[in-house]
């Protein structure tokens, strides 16, 4: 979706160029919410961020003036509960958010370093009852297969997860994670 263009003055007095978009995609390439939420609240009520491609060094700022809607992605998204924290803003500033959310179930294989399963689906419930049916989408991303991890297995996962989710979602999200396209990863 394109953005308007609009002037933002930064903290050191420096006007400079901002898209200010209506929806704004966080947290896709670092888990925002997991990590950085006191860091993103800051940023709100600031009223921009910037951010620096890593590709080509460029630097862009995001300001917030126009934004309506903004799409978290997280494996951890407890952070954004917290008292006086995002959620709040984000309602008192009338700014809808969906989350989607990674909530794999990984920990014995010790793939993923995230709170236990069940502290991760109780923060989905009450990020649901917090925002709404709907605005919350559990992500088993990705799926994957090893020595002990089995298809049936994984499907057991799956479901013991999809059961303990019941009446709180209605869409899953998947993907394959084909390691032979990542030498690092298969490395590790």
């Amino acid at each position: 979706m394109a953005s308007d263009k609009i002037q933002v003055t930064r903290e050191n007095g420096e006007v400079v160029d901002a898209q200010a978009p209506i929806i704004v995609s966080a947290s896709r390439s670092t888990d925002i919410p997991a990590f950085y939420a006191d860091w993103f609240l800051h940023r709100l009520k600031v009223g921009y961020s910037a951010w620096t491609n890593p590709f080509n060094g460029v630097r862009s700022y995001v300001a917030y003036d126009k934004t309506r809607l903004i799409v978290f992605w997280s494996k951890n998204p407890r952070p954004l509960l917290d008292k006086g924290g995002c959620l709040d803003y984000l309602a008192e500033k009338g700014i809808n958010c969906y989350i989607q959310y990674t909530l794999n179930d990984y920990e014995v294989d010790g793939i993923e370093k995230v709170p236990s399963l069940e502290k991760r689906i109780e923060t989905f419930k009450l990020l649901v009852d917090r925002l709404g049916f709907g605005t919350v989408v559990w992500r088993f991303d990705p799926l994957i297969l090893t020595d002990s991890i089995t298809i049936e297995n994984l499907l057991g996962r799956i479901k013991y997860i999809g059961n303990q989710l019941k009446g709180y979602t209605e869409k899953l999200v998947f993907s394959y994670a084909d390691i032979e396209s990542y030498k690092k990863v298969k490395k590790n």
